[in-house]
């Protein structure tokens, strides 16, 4: 027993039983002396089918799907006595010619059911090939034991045997070696036979490559192809050689049946192989030969011409422009700074951000590959100077006035957005004004000024605590305050040290208006001690004196109003109807003829 250790031809008879479910026709006549059935099969019996384990419960419950046609398998229960079970004639063989027989076979007995002791009774089968008369026996074969196990699977089994001059069918018998009994239980599957031929190489003279490739730009060239059979089945050698555009479409090549062969000139890609019989007759029938591993010629084409993707002329802006070209994949890009320089400036890649201004080449190869790259394409790369203005700008001017808006740039043509042309102008209204300009070269740069009208200021309030001031405008803006309307300050606080009338002036920082207010400033004291040592003994109000008349209210802090006193100098000795009072918190108010009225509190401390 043993494989065809070469090449194999192809089948010239294949019994697969059928392909389908389910159970298939019987065999014919004179095949089997078994009897048939439909299910599982008892001892001498057999069906042809895909399914096992209907009856049987011990054998396995499939049949796995690792043969070549996985179809309908021929299941035998072997009988109890040992012997043939199967016999079938082949024809069409050719004559003198080695072939290889193959089969399928499975111990189809589970060994993990425990129905049989052990493994069972293994299956044991013998191959004899006989002549066509059935009188000479021409090679024979055993699988040797296949015991039961507890996976289901196939083990294809073969045996090599060559046909006598003359010979062109024979019969093939299947017997089994072992008795029946608990196990003994087979399936077979994919009966073949084919020719057998010595495993044959091709490489080019004096080489040991299975392919070679050719530059396009190299074309036509003549190659010779040398056949390396290994002596392991034919003693004698016959040739073929053939030609093939795809691998699959073969064509014997005229004259070419010698072990070495010329090609013609090679212009494409080409498949080459060598037909071998160990006869010459048979190199007119495939089932009677073998072929060599094919051999390719491959032709790398010329690289294509880049696909430019336009030159480049462009302005300056802060993100230079690139230059690119496309290619089919699997070519890569060169860039190059002029037409015959052989040192890239950039590698692998379609685009390239030149360093300066020029003229560029680039051009398509393929990796990997000693052929030449293709045609290179030229771009131009111009990249102008863009004009420079300062960054935008907002302006702020009073209401009624206007201010000159300009770039203080020269050699452009300017492009107001109120349309005028002039390097400058002037404007009294508030908005944006944008400014494009054009150098000769037509690259442009904008700049927009906003124009806006200042805020002028009103006040809202003027904050009084005891000398603390503080100005309160209705607006947000960039003002200056005063109390003089000569010093002026950017806080809006101020503290002062003597009561009276103050004046407050607020502007802007352009001076387009002024708001001014008047407001009275009282001081008073924190808190009292009425105990007569001469030291804040009385609550008295410094500032009223310069007001014709002021009225001074004193209340408890439960609104109880305990003391009321008119005139320009007020104040209180902390007594309620001739009462000292006890130590609170007290709080005041003062109106002022034509001024607002002045609130706020302090302690009384004994």
């Amino acid at each position: 027993m043993g494989f065809c250790s070469g090449s194999k031809g192809d089948p010239i008879f294949q019994e697969d039983f059928g392909s389908g479910s389910g159970t298939g026709n019987p065999l014919a006549t004179g095949i089997t002396n078994y009897d048939y059935a439909v299910g599982d099969p008892q001892d001498g019996q057999y069906t042809i089918s895909d399914q096992i384990s209907q009856q049987i419960g011990s054998w396995h419950n499939s049949l796995p799907n690792t043969t070549e046609s996985n179809g309908r398998a021929l299941i035998v229960n072997a009988d109890y006595t040992a012997g043939l079970f199967y016999q079938t004639p082949i024809s069409g063989l050719c004559e003198n010619a080695s072939y290889e027989f193959s089969a399928y076979l499975m111990n189809i007995f589970n060994a993990a059911s425990g129905a049989c002791p052990g493994t069972g009774i293994p299956i044991n089968v013998r191959f004899e090939i006989w002549n066509a008369t059935d009188t000479q026996l021409l090679k024979q074969g055993s699988t040797g034991n296949i015991e039961g196990s507890s996976n289901a699977f196939w083990e294809q089994y073969a045996m090599t045997f060559q046909s006598q001059p003359g010979q062109n069918s024979i019969i093939l018998k299947m017997f089994n070696n072992s008795d029946g009994g608990c196990g003994n239980d087979l399936a077979i599957d994919d009966i073949i036979f084919r020719s057998c031929g010595d495993l044959t190489t091709i490489s080019p003279a004096n080489s040991n490559e299975n392919e070679i490739s050719l530059c396009e730009d190299s074309l036509p060239q003549t190659i010779t192809l040398e056949a390396n059979p290994d002596f392991s089945i034919y003693s004698d050698h016959y040739y073929q050689w053939q030609r093939s555009p795809d691998g699959e479409a073969w064509n014997d090549i005229s004259d070419a049946t010698q072990e070495q062969f010329s090609t013609s000139s090679i212009t494409a890609n080409t498949y080459f192989r060598v037909q071998v019989a160990e006869d010459p007759v048979n190199l007119a029938d495939n089932l009677c030969s073998t072929f060599s591993e094919v051999f390719y010629v491959e032709v790398i084409p010329t690289p294509p011409t880049p696909t430019s993707n336009g030159d480049v002329f462009s302005c300056e802006d802060g993100n230079p422009p690139q230059l690119s070209v496309s290619v089919p994949s699997p070519y890569e890009v060169n860039w190059f700074d002029s037409a015959t320089s052989t040192t890239p400036i950039a590698s692998n890649t379609e685009t390239f951000t030149p360093p300066e201004n020029g003229t560029f080449f680039a051009e398509a190869y393929l990796p990997d590959s000693e052929c030449n790259p293709g045609t290179r394409i030229q771009l131009t790369y111009n990249l102008y100077e863009s004009p420079q203005l300062s960054t935008d700008e907002t302006i702020e001017i009073c209401e009624g006035e206007s201010v000159e808006l300009s770039a203080a740039i020269s050699g452009v043509m300017y492009d107001w957005s109120n349309g005028e042309e002039t390097s400058a102008i002037i404007v009294s209204e508030e908005g944006s004004y944008t400014l494009t300009v054009t150098n000769s070269d037509g690259c442009t740069a904008s700049k927009t000024f906003t124009v806006n009208f200042v805020q002028e200021p009103e006040i809202a309030e003027v904050f009084v605590d005891n000398g603390f001031i503080q100005i309160l405008t209705l607006q947000e803006g960039d003002f200056l305050y005063s109390l003089n309307g000569n010093n002026f300050q950017t806080s809006n606080e101020f503290q002062v040290k003597e009561g009276g009338v103050y004046t407050v002036y607020v502007k802007d920082s352009a001076a387009c208006g002024i708001a001014v207010r008047e407001f009275p400033v009282l001081l008073y004291p924190k808190f009292i001690t009425p105990n007569e040592d001469g030291v804040n003994d009385i609550f008295q109000l410094k500032g009223t004196e310069y007001f014709s008349s002021s009225e001074l209210f004193i209340f408890n802090r439960f609104g109880k109003l305990l003391y009321q006193q008119i005139g320009n100098r007020l104040n209180w000795d902390g007594t309620f109807n001739d009462e000292s009072l006890p130590s609170n918190e007290y709080w005041f108010m003062v109106t002022i003829e034509g001024m607002p009225s002045v609130k706020g509190h302090f302690s009384l401390i004994k």
